[in-house]
């Protein structure tokens, strides 16, 4: 596409978004679902891919991990990708690949061929992510309409982690774990009939050359980073874990020189002189942190500790989403109506952290208790994502919004994953300290490899490793949960002195700063 055909294209977008460009949302949400799904669908499907494939506890680790941490470290270079070559194209070039790698994980016959193809839908995922989020920048010019355009991205990337994980019990239920994967594929056959003739192309038009060199430095920089904190937590300041984080370390610094000083970088600087993007990026992280570490327990405590099947797991878990489709319209509307947006967000945050607070509460017998802690932490979540991807989109310039949605997707991503592994291995740390020497070792690993030991035990024995093990697994999620909320507060006080004085104005492309004296 040549620049006045870019700029003929660009200005053929109405100011106001009519039918077809809100048509074309509920097209974009096809695969920002599926996307956020595969984040999850593995929750229910533990046992029995425990079952058939028997992988160690370092590998169901992975099986849940390789997906995000591979999304998170491609997540920049399929961003500037899709400012290049087009992000419809990209979007489309993403389903195809996405499907294909399901089709791979649905009959993987050993642990380490699901691991690998976890992996390829992470990178099919990462080009699906910043391509939605950045044609819903470029379709929605109007401030208004592009604040209830992300709050609807931001609701149903949150209802598609619950409902993610609400199919694999259903499909467990009544088919083999495999059909978990199998679903993706007529919903993306779907996304590339209707793509080409709903959804506007938009690309830079003058993008420069693309940073081969980039590529391998940001994955360098997170998966090591990523993987050392996580070993770290579980097992301790060991050496090899430590020299991970440092590899990663120095590879990050590389990566931010990178883009500093060549002509042409992955991630422009120029992102981050807009007042609002490099807080908009680091507090979606810390609410994405929050979320995943919490599912990562509270679907193994409805499965494994209240002993329910697949199936009435997964239909509880589908309770905590039904506040989700209010809580980014209302933080929306109290925006616009001129609520300060830092204490919307700040809010968020302390609704999250008041979910981590119930959790703690919460013993071997509180399903109720565990479903309203999951309700206020995914409201709190879409509270604080509606509102800073907003203003991380609105703060970009428009021919970057690839590579502003990639980044603030990359946090996101990078977040969840950090979640799951971070407050994941506090509670695996205080399990295995906590259940009794003289358990089997399999019962050592994990709360499934307790209860599947259990089975071939006498009555009394069972019993007995059952309830010590239920026991181990819920103070690890005390000490996990108590953890989330002093990380939740803590962003909550931050987003209020960061956000104060930033406010959205009424234009079609950008944000403004605001005077000190501005809502």
């Amino acid at each position: 596409m040549t620049n006045s055909t870019y700029e003929q294209a660009h200005s053929a977008i109405p100011e106001r978004a009519g039918r077809k460009e809100w048509t074309a949302l509920a097209v974009l949400m096809l695969p920002l679902l599926l996307v956020s799904m595969d984040v999850s669908v593995l929750y229910f499907a533990v046992p029995a891919i425990s079952a058939d494939l028997e992988p160690s506890g370092t590998q169901q680790l992975w099986i849940f991990d390789i997906y995000a941490f591979v999304l998170a470290g491609l997540l920049m270079t399929m961003g500037s990708l899709g400012d290049r070559i087009g992000r419809r194209k990209l979007l489309m070039f993403g389903a195809l690949a996405f499907g294909a790698a399901s089709l791979t994980a649905a009959y993987a016959d050993s642990a380490e061929l699901l691991i690998a193809a976890r992996a390829v839908l992470g990178i099919g995922g990462a080009t699906l992510m910043p391509s939605t989020m950045a044609l819903v920048g470029t379709m929605f010019r109007d401030a208004g309409q592009r604040a209830k355009a992300i709050g609807i991205w931001s609701g149903v990337m949150v209802a598609g982690v619950a409902l993610g994980s609400v199919m694999s019990g259903v499909l467990v239920e009544h088919f083999w774990w495999g059909s978990v994967f199998l679903v993706n594929l007529p919903a993306m056959a779907l996304l590339l009939l209707l793509a080409p003739v709903l959804i506007p192309e938009s690309r830079d038009p003058e993008p420069g050359r693309f940073d081969l060199l980039s590529v391998p430095l940001s994955m360098a920089a997170v998966l090591p980073v990523v993987y050392g904190l996580k070993e770290i937590a579980a097992e301790g300041l060991e050496p090899p874990y430590v020299a991970s984080l440092a590899v990663g370390i120095v590879f990050a610094a590389l990566f931010v020189h990178r883009q500093r000083t060549t002509a042409s970088p992955l991630i422009s600087p120029a992102l981050f002189r807009g007042r609002g993007f490099a807080p908009a990026v680091l507090l979606n992280l810390v609410a994405s942190l929050a979320m995943m570490g919490s599912a990562y327990f509270t679907t193994q405590y409805l499965q494994s500790v209240l002993g329910k099947s697949a199936l009435e797991a997964a239909l509880w878990a589908l309770l905590p989403s039904v506040p989700i489709g209010f809580a980014a319209p209302v933080a929306t509307a109290l925006v616009q109506r001129g609520v300060n947006r830092a204490s919307v967000v700040a809010a968020g945050f302390v609704v999250s952290a008041s979910g981590f607070g119930l959790l703690t509460r919460a013993g071997t017998d509180a399903l109720w208790t565990v479903l309203a802690s999951a309700a206020l932490l995914a409201c709190g979540a879409v509270i604080i994502g509606s509102q800073l991807t907003d203003l991380a989109l609105g703060s970009a310039p428009a021919d970057k919004a690839g590579s502003a949605s990639s980044l603030l997707e990359t946090g996101q991503e990078f977040g969840g994953a950090l979640g799951m592994a971070l407050l994941g291995s506090i509670g695996n740390a205080v399990y295995r300290a906590e259940i009794p020497d003289t358990a089997p070792a399999e019962a050592h690993e994990t709360l499934g490899g307790a209860l599947a030991v259990a089975r071939h035990l006498p009555d009394q024995a069972a019993s007995a490793l059952t309830t010590a093990a239920r026991d181990a697994f819920t103070d690890g999620m005390h000490v996990a949960a108590f953890a989330g909320a002093v990380v939740l507060l803590a962003a909550a006080a931050l987003s209020a002195a960061a956000l104060r004085q930033i406010r959205t104005a009424k234009t079609p492309d950008r944000l403004e700063e605001s005077s000190p004296s501005g809502v």
